[in-house]
């Protein structure tokens, strides 16, 4: 691997912390009530699709009991 022999000058990373900007960023724009409102329906939606999926889901998460009492298919009777 290639090393380098000279020594790397880092007093630029000393004097970042005191280095100051005069030039101040441009302000945020507010959002338009539109966009406030077009927020809240994607988050509502995003919510109401994770309620239905968990309600629409929850049959196939619950014990099947008829597995207790298994049944014979018409194919075991034909014996």
């Amino acid at each position: 691997m290639y090393r380098r022999r000279e020594p790397v000058p880092f007093a630029f990373l000393a004097e970042a912390d005191r280095f100051r900007s005069n030039v101040t960023p441009p302000s945020r724009e507010r959002a338009t009530a539109g966009q406030i409102a077009g927020r809240w329906l994607m988050g509502l939606t995003i919510v109401a699709a994770l309620v239905g999926s968990l309600v629409i889901g929850m049959p196939a998460l619950e014990l099947d009991h008829s597995a207790e009492h298994p049944q014979q298919s018409q194919a075991s009777e034909g014996r």
